[in-house]
Parts: C-alpha cells; sequence; structure tokens
C-alpha cells in the first residue's frame, strides 16, 4: 500500500507535466482542422488511442503510483474545466475555436475553403441533401461551423441545420 501512495516525482511536476501536455494537444489539435463533437471514424480513434499512449510517459515521467494517477487526472479536469471558462471570454474563443469557414455561395463550390478543410464536393452535397436540399442552386450559404457542423442557407432564405458532423481531417498545407 506504501508504493501506491509514494510519488516518483514532487507533485508540482506532475501537474505541470499535464497541464503542458493538454495545452499543447489543445492547441495542435485547434491548428489542424474542426473541432469534432459527433462521431469518430476508425482512424480518429486509432490517432486518440496512440496520441494517449505516446503522451502518457510524458505526463507521468518515473512515477507510475495510484496516487500520482489521482494527481494527473485532477489536473486535467481543472486545466479542462478553466479552458471551458475561458472558452466564454470572446477574444480567447477565437483562438481555442476555428473560425467558419464558406463552402458554398450562391449556389457554386468554395474551392479554397473545401481544400483547406479537406472537404469533397460529395461530402458537401450530402449535407446540403440532408438539409432538405436538392440541388446546388438553391443554396445561398453553405458554412463548416467550428464544432464541426455543416449549416445551410437557401435561396428562399431558410436555414437549415442539421446535427451531423464532419470527421476531423488534418489541414494541408
Amino acid at each position: 500500500m506504501g508504493d501506491m501512495l509514494h510519488l516518483g516525482i514532487p507533485w508540482y511536476e506532475l501537474v505541470i507535466r499535464s497541464i503542458g501536455i493538454y495545452t499543447a494537444l489543445l492547441f495542435g489539435l485547434r491548428l489542424f482542422g474542426k473541432r469534432e463533437v459527433g462521431q469518430f471514424t476508425l482512424f480518429d480513434l486509432v490517432f486518440i488511442l496512440l496520441v494517449a499512449n505516446a503522451v502518457q510517459p510524458a505526463m507521468t515521467g518515473p512515477d507510475s503510483s495510484f496516487l500520482g494517477g489521482l494527481i494527473i487526472i485532477g489536473s486535467l479536469l481543472i486545466a479542462n474545466f478553466i479552458v471551458g471558462r475561458l472558452d466564454d471570454i470572446p477574444a480567447l474563443h477565437r483562438l481555442l475555436a476555428a473560425a467558419p469557414t464558406e463552402l458554398v455561395r450562391d449556389g457554386s463550390f468554395v474551392k479554397d475553403g473545401m481544400r483547406r478543410e479537406g472537404v469533397t464536393e460529395d461530402e458537401v452535397l450530402m449535407s446540403i441533401r440532408e438539409h432538405g436540399i436538392e440541388k446546388i442552386d438553391a443554396v445561398k450559404l453553405a458554412m463548416l461551423e467550428s464544432d464541426g457542423s455543416i449549416s445551410v442557407v437557401s435561396t428562399d432564405g431558410n436555414a437549415h441545420a442539421t446535427r451531423r458532423r464532419r470527421r476531423v481531417r488534418f489541414l494541408r498545407h
């Protein structure tokens, strides 16, 4: 029982390591695509599992105690809570959340936006159909929102929303 509660490194080092890794992942994922809340693809899940496995030693260092694990979990929960609160501040929200990207304007694909986000014409057309619109000509505006959803405004002025989300794609620069 004594080894379970004996830390291999100071508690504050575990906190610093955990928050540092959390911050690096948060900004790394922010730079590489829209935040995905909905569904995972198989390769998204594999990516998350591999990242979790790869960063574990960087967070724990030589510590493998039960108490160290609790400190790391607590640190990550507090960091996530703070980031959630900071996201309510408009200037910080712009740093944490990607700006919406235009995919369709006045019935035409916006190729630059689609290429930047890795969205295909077929994906846009599927989303438009899911919004109850048959042809791209009937779309005034379609936007890939910061949460990964696609919002569509038809030429008749009606906004159409869906809960469908795109899967995460990495930017190609």
